[in-house]
């Protein structure tokens, strides 16, 4: 089972995705693992990520990994469920502070997203909407956008549930939160 839950800055998606993950871990047991990929870098970020580990509250394991979401699924039960938080965050690991190209990267997110399915690893990924706006003018902002979008295009491609949210309210783009099936 994977999902993708998306929305602006602030929107609400990792409560979603949280609330999702909780509620399929419920239902199917296992362990309950929450992959990281943020890095303290600064006072800002130290503090967002102790704010997002204090609203998880207990019960998680935490794994921290920027870039090599393959090696932090292999951590990670058979049977389980796991939240990725975020994918945006990864696109500008991988191309900023990364040895990978993007053809590389995009296999990565693959090799992951089919072997969660092949372990029967229930999969919330998580990430912020970034072209909602005017298309960016600065090249470097257009490869970054246009690279973060082939990865949703992956995700919610092999993905059974895609949901936006926008100002804490759920939208449903593919699937049903309940069931999990497509519509």
């Amino acid at each position: 089972m994977i999902a993708f839950v998306s929305g602006g800055a602030r929107s609400g998606k990792s409560a979603r995705a949280e609330a999702l993950a909780r509620r399929w871990h419920q239902a199917r047991g296992g362990e309950r693992y929450y992959l990281a990929t943020a890095r303290p870098t600064d006072g800002e970020m130290v503090g967002r990520i102790a704010r997002h580990r204090e609203a998880r509250g207990p019960g998680w394991t935490t794994l921290e990994e920027p870039v090599d979401l393959v090696a932090a699924l292999d951590r990670v039960a058979p049977g389980s469920t796991l939240l990725l938080d975020c994918l945006t965050l990864w696109a500008s690991q991988v191309l900023y502070a990364s040895d990978l190209d993007e053809r590389q990267a995009l296999t990565m997110l693959d090799t992951m997203l089919s072997w969660a399915r092949a372990r029967n690893i229930a999969l919330v990924v998580v990430s912020n909407d970034l072209n909602e706006e005017v298309p960016p003018r600065d090249a470097e902002v257009k490869r970054y956008v246009a690279f973060l979008q082939r990865a949703h295009r992956r995700v919610v491609h092999e993905a059974e549930l895609a949901i936006q949210v926008v100002a804490g309210l759920p939208m449903y783009w593919k699937g049903n939160e309940w069931t999990g099936k497509a519509q």
